[in-house]
């Protein structure tokens, strides 16, 4: 036999012993099996997953939301058109203690008719509410109406239950003559305004600022017992300036510039890599412990929950409030902020001291103030409330969608 063709037949004789039975033809077919058939079948209208189909399925998704969303607004509207009116002695909800534990202030401005959503967002936590029962008899609900028109409809319904606070009630309104002012900015005063109001009107331990489209999740009231009476009593958690209790979906993913995430993906593999093995080891009636198997399995199980998407995973947390995480916030979005009130304080002399502009809102100050005044702040994940306004207050959206 030549020189050339020893070393093709002794490749030949080495695919010959890749049986069908071999671990790697095993691992491979897996392999593609997974990522290549059966994720993508079972994941392809999931929202944030990278199996979605977008141009398949995003349109019709996003028109059913807002069919939903316009259902779920009429609820409302007849739910509160239910209720016995008191005369603004604020009939539906926990009357507090006079200086209760937890001001819930939801900022409201008049934006697309029909869908309600400040009346969604406030039925939504009048139940939770009622099921909470006497533990949550410190909370208060608070509404800041930052409408510079008098046509607020909803506002103007919920000030029969709800204790209103009204920003450019019986005053000069000069916004649309000062160039300076763009929405951004007028954004964050308003923002200001309410927390000011929360503050001096109650006096209490905590304010959550909940913008108008931010739905409280089932849990939420619970969680927040734990997350403060026992978790923020640690001395890194106890001074931050606020918890985010909300992050886009489509931000969770651990591909992102967040080292807790990388952590926790390598959590991931650590995790379910060794499982894997050893049922592969048990049902392929493989002898022997591989390092090279164990490897494998821990990146199987890591890509497979990334692509899969993590958000996904992230829901399993909601079995018990002691499953939520708290880890270091990142900037965007302002659905849901909680505020101590000394940190609150703070924050009220830190944003007036920032302009914000277009590409710099007030989430990005509030990030950015982080780093440049030496604070702290967490997220909280799984996600506390369900972003459901897909027409923003700040610009004009002629094709909403929910990506």
């Amino acid at each position: 036999m030549s020189t050339p063709a020893l070393p093709a037949a002794m490749l030949l004789r080495r695919l010959r012993r890749l049986s069908w039975g071999s671990t790697a033809i095993q691992l491979l077919i897996l392999t593609v099996v997974t990522f290549g058939l059966l994720a993508p079948l079972a994941c392809h209208r999931l929202l944030h997953s990278y199996f979605y189909l977008r141009h398949w399925h995003l349109n019709q998704m996003s028109q059913e939301f807002l069919q939903q969303s316009l259902k779920e607004g009429e609820a409302a509207l007849h739910y509160f058109e239910e209720l016995p009116s008191a005369n603004g002695s604020v009939p539906i909800v926990w009357q507090a203690t006079p200086r209760p534990w937890l001001v819930i202030t939801i900022i409201t401005v008049d934006r697309q008719p029909g869908f309600h959503y400040v009346l969604q967002v406030v039925s939504q936590f009048h139940r939770l509410l009622q099921q909470c029962g006497p533990q949550c008899e410190g909370h208060q609900l608070f509404l800041c109406n930052v409408e510079r028109s008098v046509s607020h409809f909803d506002a103007k319904l919920l000030s029969k239950y709800v204790p209103v606070a009204n920003r450019y009630e019986g005053t000069e309104d000069d916004y649309g003559d000062d160039p300076s002012t763009n929405s951004f900015e007028k954004e964050k005063q308003d923002y200001v305004y309410c927390l000011e109001s929360s503050l001096q009107t109650y006096n209490p331990d905590y304010v959550l600022m909940v913008e108008d489209d931010a739905v409280p999740e089932e849990q939420i009231f619970p969680v927040l017992e734990h997350l403060l009476r026992a978790r923020f009593s640690e001395p890194h958690l106890r001074d931050a300036l606020y918890l985010k209790l909300y992050h886009p979906e489509r931000l969770q993913h651990y591909v992102n510039p967040e080292p807790m995430r990388i952590l926790e993906w390598l959590g991931v593999g650590m995790l379910l890599g060794p499982l894997l093995t050893w049922l592969y080891m048990r049902f392929a009636s493989r002898p022997a412990f591989s390092w090279p198997v164990l490897l494998f399995f821990s990146l199987y199980s890591m890509g497979l929950v990334e692509l899969v998407g993590r958000h996904y995973f992230l829901e399993l947390r909601r079995l018990s409030p002691a499953l939520y995480s708290v880890v270091p916030a990142s900037q965007c979005c302002t659905p849901a902020m909680l505020f101590p009130a000394p940190a609150a304080r703070r924050t009220l002399t830190y944003l007036s001291q920032v302009y914000c502009h277009k590409g710099f809102g007030k989430d990005m100050a509030l990030y950015s103030l982080l780093r440049a005044k030496g604070e702290r702040a967490y997220v909280v994940e799984p996600n506390l409330v369900k972003h459901i306004g897909l027409f923003s207050s700040l610009r004009y959206n002629f094709h909403p969608s929910l990506l």
